[in-house]
Parts: structure tokens; C-alpha cells; sequence
């Protein structure tokens, strides 16, 4: 058992594109979780408050794994070893939405699968089978806390919902794509979200993403520049942290 498994309500960020170095002054300690599917590493963060926990999960060190190569498995099994209550992952997403800008957020609650070859179940065995209900796949109790932390922080460009289309990856969509993906209801184009919200609804783990929008979709700007976008992710930090920051405080209250 990991010590930070006794009685406290325990919250898990993970943190995407643009967003990794977000807490990197307030790690106080490294743990090393070994699952059944390869390690995860998780961060304990100073100032806890009394009786809860706040855990940091990155997708890699840097921008280091590819999104078709995060072990998206270990990961959501790690926070389920740990005895997390509440996970909020964060994504750097393109906007096929004119109104969804580059720099506003969007708390997502629908996904469009298009990935192709990631492990996306728990439940991958003969004889082992579960129907998951992915009706409503993000969490309503953190979806809500998210955006109560919006508004408290009077943050100005953000929705309260959205649809998300995760892609394969790493290579960014073409203008056809995106123009299917509109057709088919589609708001925001993204790589990491699937399967980990499948995953972590598979272990009853509530789980809901918080969005930012760092460039419009194919066909939408002129070019997509993979340094260009993690430059506005990073522009968005301290925003970003002040949101976490209330939403935390929300779930853990």
C-alpha cells in the first residue's frame, strides 16, 4: 500500500501539452506506482490541506511520449491503486467551433473515438467481459466543480460543454477530416483523451477534462505549428492554475 492511501479525499490533475510544467515548484514527493500494465509515476504536492491529498500525473516527462504511446493503462490504474476520488485531466486541443477561440476553455462532456491502435479497455480477456455505459463518460460532479472554477475565477472565454474528437496522432488532422468531424457534431480535435476517460470510467473513477483551445483546426489558420501551440498553452498557465487551484478545493471540500 502507498502511504498516501489512509482516509483523505484524494484528487489526481493530469496534466497535458503546454500544461507540464504548471506545479513543477510545488512537488514535495516522487511515487513510483507498479501496475499490472508497466509503472506509473505520480507527484505529491506541498500544502495539502488536512485530510486531503493533491496527486500530479504528467502523460511523459517534457513533451516526450507521442499521444499513440502514453501508457494510458497504467496511468488510470495507478490513480485506482492510489485510491483517487476524483481525476481532472487537462488537454491542449485545435477548435473547429468558431466560437470556441484560441485561448478560451471548454469543459467537455461527449468524445468521438478515431483512435486506432492504442489498448482503449481493462477488459481485454476471454472470459473476462464488461459493457461499460458510456452514455455520459465524463464525471457531472467534476464537470460542475470545473466549471464553478471558471466562473469564480472570472475567467472571460470558456463553455460548459463541448464535444471532443480524439485523432491518433501525432500528426495533426487534414482540412477533410476536420470538415467530417464538424458534420458529424464535432467542436474540438484532439489526441489524449481517449481511452483514459474510458479507463477511468471502467474503475468508477469520476473523471471529467478541462479543455483550452491553443489554435483552430485545419482549414481554419493558415498553419499548424506544433511550437506555436505549446507557446499559448504555456501563455495560459497561471490562469490554468488558479482554475485547478478552485476546482480542487471544490472537490475536496
Amino acid at each position: 500500500m502507498y502511504d498516501v492511501m489512509k482516509d483523505e479525499k484524494k484528487v489526481m490533475v493530469i496534466l497535458g501539452s503546454g500544461l507540464y510544467n504548471l506545479y513543477n515548484g510545488d512537488i514535495s514527493k516522487e511515487i513510483n506506482v507498479n501496475t499490472e500494465y508497466g509503472p506509473a509515476r505520480v507527484y505529491k504536492l506541498k500544502n495539502q490541506a488536512k485530510g486531503s491529498t493533491f496527486l500530479l500525473l504528467r502523460h511523459g516527462k517534457g513533451h516526450s511520449v507521442p499521444p499513440h504511446l502514453v501508457n494510458y493503462r497504467s496511468n488510470i490504474m495507478a490513480a485506482k491503486k492510489l485510491g483517487i476520488d476524483y481525476i481532472i485531466a487537462t488537454s491542449a486541443v485545435g477548435s473547429m467551433n468558431p466560437k470556441m477561440k484560441v485561448g478560451s476553455y471548454v469543459v467537455i462532456d461527449q468524445f468521438i473515438d478515431f483512435t486506432k491502435s492504442r489498448p482503449f479497455t481493462f477488459f481485454n480477456e476471454i472470459g473476462h467481459v464488461q459493457h461499460t455505459d458510456v452514455s455520459y463518460p465524463y464525471s457531472e460532479e467534476v464537470r460542475k466543480a470545473l466549471i464553478s472554477a471558471l466562473k469564480e475565477t472570472k475567467t472571460k472565454k470558456f463553455a460548459e460543454a463541448g464535444t471532443y474528437v480524439c485523432s491518433e496522432g501525432p500528426r495533426y488532422e487534414t482540412i477533410g477530416e476536420i470538415e467530417m468531424f464538424k458534420r458529424i457534431g464535432a467542436d474540438l480535435a484532439g489526441m489524449t483523451n481517449v481511452p483514459e476517460v474510458v479507463l477511468a470510467k471502467e474503475l468508477s473513477i469520476p473523471y471529467a477534462t478541462i479543455a483550452y483551445v491553443t489554435n483552430m483546426c485545419a482549414g481554419m489558420q493558415s498553419e499548424l505549428n506544433h511550437e506555436e501551440v505549446v507557446k499559448i498553452g504555456e501563455s495560459l498557465l497561471p490562469q490554468a492554475k488558479k482554475i485547478l487551484n478552485r476546482a480542487i478545493s471544490i472537490l475536496l471540500a
